[in-house]
This record gives structure tokens, C-alpha cells and sequence, in this order.
């Protein structure tokens, strides 16, 4: 199963138990934050879930260029949120939504296989006590230092699951992740 598949899966669990939350007012939105290589359409199939359950649902549009840029993304879905938030972050989204997540709108933090450091802890803190997955072997850097899955990875690792149009999809949208979001804390 895929991550992207996971996410769908773990938040389709998330949505059938959030209708209690919109009825009470303890949640009104949900923000949901994607990883590398992804865009906003990687909940696609999780937000009719969450808005079936009664939510509002957000999608950052991460710019995968810098931890700060992508916190600053997020926050920003978070002030325009409708309520109390409810914020999800996916794989790199993890490193994200912990540092977005102290608005005092935020009321909960969702991890869908995500990275969850400590405070001052990056990326690369968290996975260097890991072996290196063979995956990281299809990654491409450019001469501006982003990196992306070539299509052979895509098709292998990243939605090893999906069927070959979508899996073409998912190559030609994913977002170069830059380098120096590895090391930011």
C-alpha cells in the first residue's frame, strides 16, 4: 500500500468519527497539509469523506521550497479557516504541521504516516537513525538543488498501488522538493 493510499485510508477512518466533532462545534474545519513530492490533489479522494461528515476542508498548496514557506502556507490556510481547525499533515507535512500547529485555532494534529520531530529536530535528524530506504535511489537533484522521483520511482515506490494513468498523473504533477527542507528545524 502506498502513502498516498494509507492517507486516504487512515482519513476516511478520520472522517466517519469527525461528525461528532462539527455537531458539538468542537471542530469546524479540517486543514489538510501534503508531503513532498505531492500537491493539494493527494486528499483528493478524503475530502468529499470529510465534507460528507459535515467538515470544511482545506488544502495547502505547499511550496516544497522551505520549511519557513510552507509553515507560512499553512498558517494561512489556518487563519482563513471557518472554526476550530483540526490540522493533518502527510510524510514531510508532519515536520510542517508541528510548527504551524500552535495557533490557538488548532485544536488537534493529525500525523498520516508522517514525520513528527522534536522542537529544534529536523528531517534529517529524525530519519538518520534509519537505514536509507531504497527508494531515495530515484531521487533526481537539479543544479538548484530540488529534488524529484524520477517516473521509474513513482511507479515502483511512491504509488507502487495506482493504476498506470494514475501513477502517470502522479509523476507529471509532483512537487520538486528542495534539499534545504531536509535540515530545516
Amino acid at each position: 500500500m502506498t502513502i498516498l493510499s494509507t492517507a486516504a485510508l487512515l482519513l476516511s477512518s478520520l472522517a466517519l468519527s469527525t461528525a461528532a466533532w462539527s455537531a458539538d462545534g468542537a471542530a469546524k474545519t479540517v486543514v489538510l497539509v501534503h508531503g513532498a513530492f505531492a500537491d493539494g490533489t493527494s486528499w483528493q479522494k478524503v475530502i468529499p469523506r470529510l465534507e460528507k461528515a459535515g467538515l470544511k476542508v482545506i488544502a495547502v498548496q505547499n511550496s516544497l521550497d522551505s520549511l519557513e514557506n510552507d509553515v507560512i502556507a499553512t498558517k494561512r490556510a489556518i487563519k482563513n479557516a471557518e472554526g476550530p481547525v483540526v490540522l493533518v499533515g502527510h510524510s514531510w507535512a508532519g515536520v510542517v504541521i508541528t510548527e504551524a500547529g500552535t495557533d490557538p485555532k488548532v485544536k488537534s494534529l493529525v500525523y498520516v504516516a508522517a514525520y513528527a520531530p522534536d522542537k529544534g529536530q529536523s528531517l534529517e535528524d529524525v530519519t538518520s537513525k534509519y537505514p536509507q530506504l531504497e527508494s531515495r535511489k530515484e531521487y533526481m537533484k537539479d543544479d538548484d538543488g530540488f529534488l524529484r522521483i524520477s517516473d521509474q520511482g513513482i511507479k515502483k515506490y511512491f504509488a507502487a498501488d495506482l493504476d498506470p494513468e494514475s501513477k502517470a498523473v502522479v509523476a507529471a504533477t509532483q512537487g520538486p522538493f528542495h534539499v534545504r527542507c531536509l535540515s530545516a528545524d
